[in-house]
């Protein structure tokens, strides 16, 4: 299986946030809250299409 998003709430926050997870199950990556589920999608969605055609910029 690969990797997959997970919409999760946050108590903290009062929101959601979105995990991205890999195929062991290890978190790779933490977003920032989001006020509902329909904005964490949109993110989902926007990170898809950056990985999908962005480019890898080296900064060390």
């Amino acid at each position: 299986m690969a990797g997959h998003f997970e919409v999760f709430t946050d108590e903290t926050c009062g929101g959601c946030r979105v995990r991205l997870v890999d195929e062991f199950g290890d978190e790779l990556a933490v977003s920032i809250p989001f006020r509902d589920t329909d904005a964490a999608a949109r993110a989902i969605y926007a990170v898809r299409e950056i990985a999908a055609s962005g480019l890898v910029e080296d900064h060390t």
